[in-house]
């Protein structure tokens, strides 16, 4: 069985060592369902949430939340992301969203797509919750992810 990177012999956490790894172009995405209300789903459609536009404020919160990852994860690397995009798109019984996170970087950036997709899900269930009380948030998942030499 594999050991835990995270993990030092004697057990205690630790940042992994990746200064002997070379640099590659790395991309992660990952993506989350929020289910929602039919009369939730006309409201975002026709932009009467209170709080404002769910989708552009939900699209910016991801991308932060990207950016802040590694103030979020302990022991996560401060990664120079070179994009982060958030796609929210209806699906019947609610809303999918999905986070591209890319990189050039000794260490994937898979936390930064899930940390992306998770905090817009959160931010459309807080600008929805008090017209909705049955929203879940499920399925959150990474889809993908790749890495090439550069």
């Amino acid at each position: 069985m594999n050991r835990l990177t995270h993990l030092a012999e004697d057990g205690s956490a630790q940042m992994v060592d990746v200064s002997a790894k070379e640099r590659s172009a790395r991309e992660a995405i990952a993506a989350g369902k929020i289910h929602l209300r039919p009369e939730t789903l006309d409201l975002i459609a026709r932009n009467q949430i209170g709080k404002g536009n769910v989708y552009a404020t939900a699209r910016i919160a991801g991308i932060q939340a990207a950016k802040q990852t590694p103030q979020l994860i302990p022991l996560c690397h401060n990664l120079n992301l070179s994009h982060v995009e958030i796609e929210i798109a209806v699906d019947g019984s609610g809303l999918d969203v999905k986070c591209t996170a890319r990189t050039v970087a000794q260490t994937g950036v898979e936390m930064e797509a899930l940390t992306g997709v998770a905090v817009a899900l959160l931010t459309i269930y807080d600008m929805c919750k008090a017209v909705d009380k049955e929203m879940q948030i499920t399925d959150i998942r990474l889809l993908k992810k790749t890495k090439r030499d550069v």
